[in-house]
């Protein structure tokens, strides 16, 4: 009979600190969420509410880009504990019409900003019929020349004329970071998913991707040696990246 009781006395006290840990999960994913560094970076000037219920999370509110939607949502998939992801987010004004100037103009942007080598935050974008032109100061040679060559591999671009001017200016990693700051894996895997897409060359493949303490893990498959090193190529210039683990297979001609 004591054991009887001291058996349903466990499982009284199982389930009633059961809805205490799911809360506190929440409250985790909720605040996880918001302090990341998608959020605090890309994220910050948006109107984002986050509500997680047993790890089902619902994002509601506005951003200024429609990229800013794809960001916030594979950077709360990725965080312990999220089941799954009611995006609601809606863009402020009139989105851009799929591939409209506007739409194309918005994904060369995002690609250029999720690269920590070059020097987005002062490269003006402008695009009209097919062609990319390019303004702002770069700082080398090099990073103008890599900036054209991520541009021209956006769907829609044709063209690209760089008038970037080369002068002594920051890359995209010494404005936001501070040495020795680590970003966060959901963070981390969501910008490369993100980069996969909007890269022209990466678009159609159907990669996995895993991230821990800025260990990227791509899986999937290639068509060739080339597309498979054009993958490690771009999720290495993405911040927070500290190495590349490309498990992709190549592709065997039939």
């Amino acid at each position: 009979m004591k054991k009887l009781a001291i058996i349903v006395a466990a499982v009284v006290l199982l389930m009633n600190s059961a809805p205490a840990h799911a809360a506190t999960m929440d409250e985790s994913i909720e605040s996880s969420a918001r302090k990341s560094y998608v959020f605090m970076t890309y994220l910050v000037g948006d109107d984002i509410k986050i509500h997680s219920k047993d790890g089902i999370v619902s994002l509601t509110g506005t951003v200024s880009e429609e990229s800013h939607k794809a960001l916030a949502q594979e950077t709360v998939a990725g965080l312990p504990g999220v089941k799954s992801v009611d995006n609601r987010l809606e863009v402020r004004g009139v989105p851009p019409a799929a591939n409209s100037d506007a739409w194309v103009r918005d994904k060369v942007k995002a690609t250029l900003m999720l690269h920590e080598s070059l020097n987005a935050g002062n490269t003006e974008v402008d695009f009209k019929d097919g062609i990319v032109t390019l303004r702002g100061n770069a700082s080398s040679h090099a990073q103008k020349d890599l900036t054209t060559e991520y541009a021209r591999d956006v769907a829609g671009v044709k063209e690209v004329k760089n008038e970037m001017t080369v002068t002594a200016s920051k890359t995209l990693k010494e404005i936001l970071r501070t040495p020795g700051e680590r970003i966060d894996d959901a963070s981390i895997t969501a910008q490369v998913k993100i980069v996969l897409l909007f890269h022209r060359s990466t678009s159609a493949l159907h990669t996995r991707v895993s991230t821990k303490l800025g260990v990227v893990t791509v899986g999937g498959k290639a068509i060739n040696a080339a597309e498979r090193d054009l993958v490690t190529k771009l999720v290495t210039d993405i911040p927070g990246v500290s190495s590349v683990k490309n498990e992709m297979t190549v592709e065997e001609p039939r």
